[in-house]
């Protein structure tokens, strides 16, 4: 019983991944991952699990990576039988990081986290759609997924001709301009004792072996909401909140709507061009 207060099973939640892995699997595919594991459920204390260098099965595909003082083995998920391996680890959240292997120091995403300190709605929406808006400026398309917890997560695909250090850098450069528009509501402030109720625009998912909860992924929360792509209509309207979809509406939504994720990786953009504009942009908003 992993989340005892829904009745959800360890089998419910393999059903799920086995159910979504057509759509889950093209995102997060050869990416590092980190377990989000529960053993006892959800009311027990978990733990986050990276290497599998011991006790784990011969066919599980992994990447070794240095780390201070050695390497990590992580799993790599590459089809259904790897995907509910993890289910069958009691892992209900993987967390992936934002490159691939072999190419693991070439990111092919770049991730904002929008997290408020409070269930603000307009807030959240007022600030997402800022971002958007700023990245269109700038260029990019962007995608948008609630986080199955407070927030939601935007994605922006980049080529692989661009390192760590550049997509941080941008990142970070894009929080610090919308900081500069909306001070009063937006932050880069990690403790909620400093972010005075604004809302931290997280851009430490897009450093070597930092990660994000996969698309499609179940949270270790009540409910099991899903972190779950998403329109950017649906988020102007109102209509999709951070907690919206869940294990069990999921199917649903996917039948419905597919996978609004699927052109993402067909949308890749250089960063030279957006990394010159939002340096002028940047030098404009400090006169």
């Amino acid at each position: 019983m992993l989340f005892p207060d829904d009745g959800i099973t360890k089998g419910e939640l393999a059903s799920y991944y086995e159910t979504i892995a057509p759509v889950m699997l093209p995102h997060i595919r050869n990416r590092p991952l980190t377990m989000e594991r529960y053993p006892a459920g959800i009311g027990k204390k978990g733990f986050m699990q990276k290497d599998v260098s011991k006790g784990f099965p011969e066919w599980l595909k992994r990447v070794e990576v240095p780390k201070k003082d050695g390497t990590v083995k992580h799993p790599l998920v590459t089809d259904v039988r790897s995907l509910l391996w993890l289910a069958n680890q009691n892992c209900i959240t993987p967390h992936v990081w934002v490159s691939r292997a072999p190419k693991v120091y070439q990111p092919d995403v770049c991730v904002f986290d929008l997290d408020p300190a409070a269930d603000e709605p307009e807030r959240l929406r007022s600030a997402s759609l800022r971002l958007r808006d700023v990245l269109t400026e700038l260029g990019l398309p962007s995608w948008v997924k609630t986080s199955g917890s407070k927030g939601f997560h935007i994605a922006v695909p980049v080529d692989s001709k661009t390192g760590f250090g550049d997509v941080n850098r941008f990142a970070y450069g894009v929080a610090h301009l919308l900081i500069k528009q909306d001070p009063d509501n937006l932050t880069l402030e990690f403790s909620k004792i400093d972010r005075a109720g604004r809302i931290l625009i997280d851009t430490g998912r897009n450093g070597y072996s930092a990660t994000f909860a996969a698309a499609y992924a179940v949270r270790a929360k009540p409910g099991a909401p899903v972190s779950a792509p998403c329109t950017w209509e649906e988020i102007e309207s109102g209509a999709v909140g951070p907690a919206t979809f869940n294990l069990r509406n999921m199917a649903d939504r996917i039948a419905k709507v597919g996978d609004l994720w699927q052109d993402i990786q067909r949308r890749k953009r250089s960063l030279r061009r957006p990394i010159e504009h939002l340096r002028t942009l940047i030098k404009s908003s400090d006169n």
